[in-house]
């Protein structure tokens, strides 16, 4: 007798070897300062006792002297070939999006059955463990602002509307049409890897002319039918703070988001517009109040551990043991 339905995804997922396994991830490029956001990125998921490991995909491009700094955090360094998108047709927000193509190869991760992908610019700071857990067959992102002046040309920027606050300007439907669907922010995805949908999406992306928010725009495409939204609370993109103030607690959120022009920490200078409110003065302290905490640096994070947990010990001396940057792998980020 042939399995039922539910019998038969009980008996593939007992004999998948990736059941279980969960990871965040993260991805640099080039030889900037921007290492040092993944460095308060692991740090921060160690303070909030996170129990997944962080990969790091990342360019031929990043030098040596910046992968071993990673690993020396603990972080699983995979090394990735560049996206290359089609010749560009309208121009990019900015510049550098074109290199966020790249990000697409995190799909290919398939030795993970669930990861949380963040930017490099975000930090945690509250575990956010449990989304790991939610159902299967979706993606989880964040909606996205459409109040600043890099969407001035889309027609949701022209008009005021926005879909963090849709009833203070009403979309006009008899001119413009139906309403544009939800629309997410990429810096932060709930996703699970997999082999076809990672080379279907290479092959789409050929032949998709590229527009604004490059491969956000093309994540909001691709993935448009299966798209959950999930609170502010896992990615408040800082231009919520004076776009939106009366959705955000910044008590309960969990996610932020450093990516508001001259908000970066490691090189906040106060100067852009906005960057003096107290509010983004207070995440930017707390965001190297993280990174300078050298009881996060993972040796030390690992050896504070280690004494109050035996397991951890025989985890870190087996981990030792790793003979390349990618087997250098955490048991905890």
């Amino acid at each position: 007798m042939a399995p039922t339905t539910k019998m038969a995804v009980e008996m593939k997922r007992e004999a998948s070897p990736n059941v279980g396994k969960r990871a965040y991830v993260t991805f640099l490029a080039g030889n900037q300062d921007y290492w040092m956001g993944v460095v308060g990125l692991a740090k921060g998921l160690r303070k909030v006792k996170s129990a997944y490991p962080l990969v790091v995909a990342i360019l031929p491009d990043v030098p040596e002297e910046h992968r071993q700094i990673l690993v020396a955090q603990g972080c699983i360094v995979r090394e990735i070939e560049p996206v290359v998108p089609p010749e560009n047709q309208v121009g990019y927000a900015m510049a550098y999006y074109v290199i966020n193509y790249s990000k697409l190869r995190i799909w290919e991760f398939v030795e993970y059955e669930k990861m949380i992908y963040l930017d490099g610019d975000i930090q945690v700071f509250g575990n956010i463990d449990h989304l790991f857990d939610s159902p299967s067959g979706y993606l989880y992102a964040v909606r996205d602002c459409f109040c600043e002046g890099s969407w001035s040309k889309t027609p949701q920027y022209k008009i005021g509307y926005c879909q963090q606050s849709p009833e203070k300007v009403t979309w006009p439907v008899d001119s413009l049409g139906p309403p544009p669907p939800a629309y997410f922010n990429a810096g932060m995805l709930v996703f699970e890897p997999s082999l076809v949908t990672y080379e279907d999406i290479l092959q789409v992306v050929k032949v998709t002319a590229p527009t604004s928010f490059a491969e956000q725009d093309f994540l909001n495409m691709y993935f448009r039918d299966i798209y959950k939204p999930i609170p502010t609370t896992y990615n408040l993109v800082l231009a919520m703070l004076w776009r939106h103030p009366e959705h955000v607690d910044l008590d309960q959120i969990n996610v932020v988001h450093y990516c508001a022009k001259g908000s970066k920490p490691w090189r906040f200078a106060g100067a852009e517009e906005h960057m003096d409110r107290e509010d983004i003065k207070m995440l930017v302290k707390k965001w190297w109040e993280i990174y300078e905490d050298s009881s996060l640096d993972y040796k030390n994070f690992v050896e504070t551990e280690s004494k109050l947990n035996p397991i951890i010990a025989a985890l870190a001396s087996k981990e030792s043991a790793g003979d390349g940057l990618t087997n250098l792998a955490p048991s905890a980020a």
